[in-house]
């Protein structure tokens, strides 16, 4: 049966594949982790350190997820080639349609999940802090980045995810200036690290009485949250601390009090803020924890320059610098301008649909590393 000849070949092409799956996700390696950590978890005051304790356990239930994954989808190979032999011998065509559904299944799995081996940078695995800010275009670029917020938080919502808030301002008439959340959940920075930059919207503006086109944009950064493990030295001389009301929604006591906090470290000019815990010493931690983070890759970048001699990415929040470009006029298209990676659906695409742009950036990348 031509059919189930097809099939055969195409199945073979995912046995090398597979193979070299398995070797770079170090299966191995990753059994004896959780054993490890499994280990640690017996000891009497493994609860002491709430968040430590968190951390260990989210860490298990990303290896134990990786593995859980990769056997199914081996075990789903291995039926594959078992229904095909079943097919030959009995010559049966429901069975061939069966094993072609299969096979379409097990292609589609395997390419998503060969996409997370390439999650392997150091702080892949990490949750992550993003920052979205409103570029040239007014209040239309307000609207647009309040637009890309909700595409990012509803990405989040099909992964799994959990988006909080951390600091928000609303645009003077519609929309947002700036947002920063934090998204958690496993390999949260691996995939979002893709969308670092400036983002540009077309469309006929609602906010223009003429009704003619229009073009915004919004910055976006995306750091990952570094633990405590790595030490970062912040002197107190170096950073000035402002208490501010915060903003927006977030019940009498937020609103009432001066809770929210500005750091500013002075050497550097990187300001960062947070106002959506309920006190003034929980927003100060989660400022310090974002300062730290971005010193660190600060001090990363640095060295790589020092390393290589080139200047690390930077880019203006506005025309000539975008990443991507979403088009809702007068056609629909969204296209990365790194990766030529396109989609006409771009309502699609601002709904959260944007896994097929993170792994063609992640192809991209790691054939650029090698």
């Amino acid at each position: 049966m031509l059919e189930l000849d097809e099939y055969k070949l195409e199945l073979q092409k995912y046995k090398k594949p597979l193979e070299e799956v398995k070797a770079s996700l170090d299966i191995e390696g990753k059994e004896n982790r959780i054993k490890e950590l499994e280990a640690a978890m017996e000891a009497p005051d493994f609860w002491d350190d709430i968040e430590k304790s968190g951390q260990t356990m989210k860490e298990i239930k990303g290896l134990k997820g990786t593995l859980e994954q990769y056997n199914a989808i081996k075990q789903e190979f291995d039926d594959i080639e078992t229904m095909i032999e079943m097919a030959e011998e009995e010559n049966d065509e429901d069975l061939t349609a069966e094993t072609g559904e299969m096979l379409r299944g097990f292609v589609k799995k395997f390419e998503d999940f060969r996409i997370e081996t390439l999650l392997s940078g150091e702080f892949d695995a990490n949750d992550c802090t993003v920052k979205i800010n409103a570029g040239t275009g007014g209040t239309e670029a307000c609207d647009w980045t309040s637009m890309v917020y909700r595409m990012y938080t509803r990405w989040a919502e099909k992964k799994g995810f959990t988006v909080t808030l951390i600091d928000i301002l609303d645009g003077d008439e519609a929309g947002i200036k700036t947002v920063t959340f934090q998204v958690s959940g496993y390999h949260a920075y691996g995939y979002l690290k893709s969308e670092h930059g400036v983002h540009r919207l077309v469309r006929i503006s609602p906010f223009n009485a003429n009704g003619k086109r229009q073009t915004s944009f919004c910055a976006v950064e995306v750091l990952p949250v570094i633990d405590d493990a790595i030490e970062i030295e912040v002197a107190d001389d170096d950073i000035r601390i402002d208490t501010y009301r915060a903003s927006g929604a977030g019940g009498q006591h937020i609103n009432k009090t001066s809770s929210a906090i500005r750091i500013t470290h002075i050497p550097t000019g990187i300001v960062v803020q947070c106002q959506n815990e309920r006190s003034q010493h929980q927003n100060k931690d989660q400022a310090m924890k974002m300062l730290k983070s971005k010193l660190y890759l600060l001090k990363e970048q640095e060295n790589a320059e020092k390393m290589s001699g080139i200047k690390g990415e930077t880019f203006e929040n506005g025309f000539g610098s975008h990443i991507r470009s979403y088009f809702l006029q007068p056609y629909t298209l969204v296209k990365d301008s790194r990766t030529a990676c396109e989609t006409g659906d771009a309502y699609r695409v601002l709904d959260g649909d944007i896994d097929s742009f993170i792994n063609a950036y992640l192809v991209w990348k790691a054939a650029g590393d090698e």
